[in-house]
């Protein structure tokens, strides 16, 4: 039994008891995304206040601390990823897989089930709101990106695109993750999605950024409660590490002021071409490093770029972000990135552009914030902090991790969120 005193709206208290709660997570993977590794944290919450948490995923298997639940297969993906090229109806196979997820979910009768990423070529979303519409649980939806809304793609900033508004067509974005090679199905899809997502009567929408939650509010899922949520970092793992010399001397950076970027996946979206450019115009006692970029991109690199494949040895990236001077996001399309407040928690002041809910994360005290694609004010920027020095803004970055975004009090909003649905 968990007894929780919760104040309502009039300042009354009111004592709720939950017996063995029980919270189903659905996304693409498990803790090689940022939305697994939320889900993730949100579940280490719950198993330390004696609940339970599944996580249902579609691939990638890793060892977690919740009861995994695997969706599907690879060869039913693999099917899902053709049809998706061939006929761009993302979100609209892998039929069966979505059928035994929904007898899965029966099996455990979870008290909450929470939505992460639906797209990644694992799931039927029209099967599985059917049954969200007849089991009558509480749902909670985190969106960490567009595609819920949208006729095609999961970010539509990169071409400044609104038709998603009222109705998406012609679709600009068409190429763009989840590609589609020959046709645009994206009216189609659009009007389907309305249809499946809207008349839930229990569905509570959480958005990590102010941002995304104005986007949604203009959307076709603006009737349903929508609530920020900001995602937080594990901050005994993201914090000034004192072995900088010796991650300089292993990667020859010794005697450079280091400028990070950091992604799972490297393109023009998260500015790959913006830092190759930023190499022709910083100084000579100056390095950029880049990690998460695939043995192509590695290739050719000028000389003052040290590029590097992607890691899941958490320890290392903190590392990085304690070496670094200062940690630069030219993205083009974002929501709420989780690096930006990585390199805060190491003490690393943040350059972001002016992307969807990326300068939310930061104040004038730990970051600069410029235009998308302003190059020149970029390296102001960039060049302004390396100036300063990196030792003035790192007590107040440090400061603004521990007071927004620690992942214990973050994630412990969402059992608050859990317990108010129920009650």
């Amino acid at each position: 039994m968990y007894q929780r005193r919760l104040p309502d709206c009039s300042k009354r208290v009111i004592l709720i008891t939950f017996y063995n709660l029980k919270v189903l997570h659905i996304n693409t993977a498990l803790v090689t995304d940022a939305p697994g590794r939320i889900a993730e944290e949100i579940g280490k919450v719950l198993i330390s206040n004696g609940h339970e948490n599944y996580i249902g995923y579609g691939r990638y298997s890793r060892s977690i601390t919740s009861e995994p639940v695997r969706i599907g297969n690879n060869r039913d993906q693999m099917l899902h990823v053709l049809m998706t090229r061939l006929l761009d109806q993302h979100g609209f196979w892998s039929t069966a897989a979505t059928k035994k997820l929904t007898e899965d979910i029966s099996r455990i009768d979870p008290d909450v089930i929470h939505l992460h990423n639906l797209h990644g070529y694992y799931l039927n979303v029209d099967v599985l709101f059917k049954y969200l519409k007849s089991a009558g649980k509480p749902v909670v939806w985190t969106m960490h990106d567009c595609w819920p809304f949208t006729g095609h793609c999961s970010h539509y900033d990169y071409v400044g695109c609104n038709r998603w508004k009222t109705k998406c067509f012609s679709c600009p974005n068409k190429k763009a993750y989840p590609s589609s090679w020959f046709m645009d199905n994206s009216t189609g899809n659009f009007f389907r999605k309305k249809e499946i997502f809207t008349g839930l009567d229990s569905m509570h929408i959480v958005a990590p950024s102010e941002w995304l939650a104005n986007q949604v509010k203009e959307s076709f899922l603006k009737n349903y409660p929508v609530e920020v949520l900001s995602n937080g970092v594990n901050l005994s793992i993201f914090k000034p590490k004192s072995e900088n010399d010796t991650l300089k001397l292993r990667y020859g950076l010794s005697g450079k002021k280091i400028i990070l970027g950091v992604a799972s996946f490297w393109g023009r979206h998260k500015g790959l071409e913006d830092f190759i450019r930023l190499s022709d115009l910083i100084s000579d006692d100056s390095v950029i490093v880049l990690i998460g970029l695939n043995k192509k991109q590695q290739e050719g690199l000028p000389v003052n770029i040290t590029g590097l494949s992607r890691t899941e040895n958490i320890d290392e990236l903190a590392a990085f972000y304690s070496a670094a001077d200062v940690f630069v996001n030219p993205t083009y399309v974002d929501t709420f990135p989780t690096t930006n407040l990585e390199a805060l928690a190491c003490g690393t002041p943040v350059v972001t552009y002016n992307t969807g809910g990326s300068p939310e994360s930061l104040d004038f005290e730990t970051g600069m914030v410029v235009e998308k694609g302003d190059l020149s004010a970029l390296f102001a920027a960039v060049d302004s902090i390396l100036d300063r020095g990196k030792a003035i803004f790192t007590k107040k970055c440090l400061a603004r991790a521990e007071l927004l975004y620690n992942k214990e009090s973050c994630y412990l909003k969402y059992l608050e969120l859990y317990y108010r649905l129920l009650s």
